[in-house]
């Protein structure tokens, strides 16, 4: 007698289906928190490397603040040999707006969009756009 080849039934590919529908559940999820975490990591790493250079800049230059402008990544004197190659960037708001400078005298009082960057020209402090006072991220909408 010659064997019968073996074959899978329907019902073992629908319970293989099923289980990797539930694994896939269970991962995918996890990938979207991981983007977002990342983005928030990004930012408040960009905004105290900001705010040390801020410093440097006054320390350098007897108490003076650095000459920025409102604008896209116009941080001015901070950007060149001796701080930031390149103008920093708030992946948190995303969008063409990231490297984006407003003036102001205190952090956002919700998630926004506009800007990246919130800088109070009179002290030189900053904040991140769609950032809290305590550096916590306002959830996106």
């Amino acid at each position: 007698m010659r064997p019968t080849p073996r074959a899978f039934t329907l019902v073992e590919i629908l319970i293989v289906v099923v289980i990797l529908g539930i694994l896939a559940a269970i991962v995918i999820p996890s990938f979207a928190r991981a983007t977002s975490d990342a983005a928030e990591n990004v930012t408040l790493n960009e905004l105290s490397k900001l705010r040390r250079h801020v410093g440097i800049f006054q320390a350098r230059n007897g108490d003076r603040l650095p000459n920025v402008v409102q604008g896209n990544g116009t941080w001015g004197e901070l950007v060149g040999p001796d701080h930031f190659l390149a103008p920093p960037t708030n992946p948190w708001v995303g969008g063409g707006t990231q490297r984006v400078i407003t003036f102001g005298n205190a952090p956002d009082g919700g998630y926004q969009s506009l800007y990246g960057w919130i800088y109070d020209p009179a002290t030189g402090d900053v904040w991140a756009g769609g950032f809290d006072g305590n550096d916590l991220p306002y959830p996106r909408n």
